[in-house]
């Protein structure tokens, strides 16, 4: 196996994972699109010391959530709504219990998750820049709020409240709380 074979082998394997976590923090598919390749770029030049890691996912997936970080320090006001959740795979294991759970389900039951599932993109899609990208580091990405503050340049408080206001606005939309 040529290095051009294995390379592109790895770029197949982690993908998903890498295109996920961008998608999820920008929230639009080119500009995910862009930060994939350039995570990979990345991933090309160090590809001797990285290519056999056993920690390469978490490497990529950390170049991945600060390339998107950065891209969003830069365009701050070209941030747009969080419009596509990972897609299947790209979240770890709570996505394979989904898969299985959603692979044992009836046809409704499916088609009732696959509902919920619009609705709740929806209402993401509707929070403001600020607090999506907060609910979406601390759910998706697993950040503590330290970590977030850091990452975003804002105070531990700010964090806070836009995480706080993020779910009280998500419980209204989808009908959990009454107004």
């Amino acid at each position: 196996m040529t290095d051009v074979d294995r390379f592109e082998a790895f770029v197949r394997e982690f993908q998903d994972l890498v295109y996920g976590t961008a998608v999820r923090l920008l929230g639009r598919a080119a500009e995910a699109e862009d930060v994939s390749q350039t995570v990979f770029l990345r991933a090309f030049e160090r590809f001797d010391q990285i290519g056999t890691s056993p920690s390469v996912a978490g490497w990529l997936k950390t170049v991945t959530t600060n390339l998107c970080l950065n891209h969003l320090t830069r365009y701050r006001a070209r941030w747009q709504f969080f419009s596509e959740l990972a897609p299947a795979g790209a979240g770890g294991g709570r996505a394979l219990d989904e898969t299985l759970a959603a692979a044992a389900a009836s046809p409704v039951e499916q088609i009732d998750r696959t509902r919920r599932q619009a609705r709740l993109e929806q209402a993401l899609a509707a929070l403001p820049d600020a607090q999506r990208v907060a609910l979406v580091l601390f759910h998706f990405e697993a950040r503590s709020y330290q970590q977030i503050a850091a990452a975003l340049g804002v105070s531990l408080a700010k964090v806070k409240t836009d995480i706080y206001r993020g779910r009280a606005a998500l419980r209204r939309a989808l009908g959990d709380v009454d107004d």
